[in-house]
């Protein structure tokens, strides 16, 4: 799953334990601080939607600090990797 996470203010020590929260969940495959609509996207795995239902009581619903969260699932695994397509800037022959 893909989990939009909007926190209830952004304050600095209410991000700091978010970070560690999604650092020490093992749940949480890949974290992210953005912008935009929400404040984290993460993504997360779990056997079920029962074992996701239960997580979300725990991590989110008895955190004060969250103010909601979206859920999106994973239909398909189109594309994976983190891999950066950076071209060399110098030595490199022209087409």
């Amino acid at each position: 799953m893909l989990v939009l996470v909007s926190l209830e203010r952004e304050r600095r020590d209410i991000i700091d334990r978010f970070k560690k929260a999604i650092r020490t969940t093992p749940e949480v495959v890949n974290g992210f601080y953005v912008t935009g609509e929400s404040d984290f996207e993460l993504y997360m795995t779990a056997r079920d939607m029962e074992e996701y239902e239960e997580f979300t009581r725990r991590f989110f619903y008895e955190n004060p600090d969250i103010n909601g969260f979206k859920t999106l699932v994973i239909m398909d695994r189109v594309k994976i990797g983190f891999a950066l397509p950076l071209a060399e800037k110098h030595g490199r022959e022209s087409s």
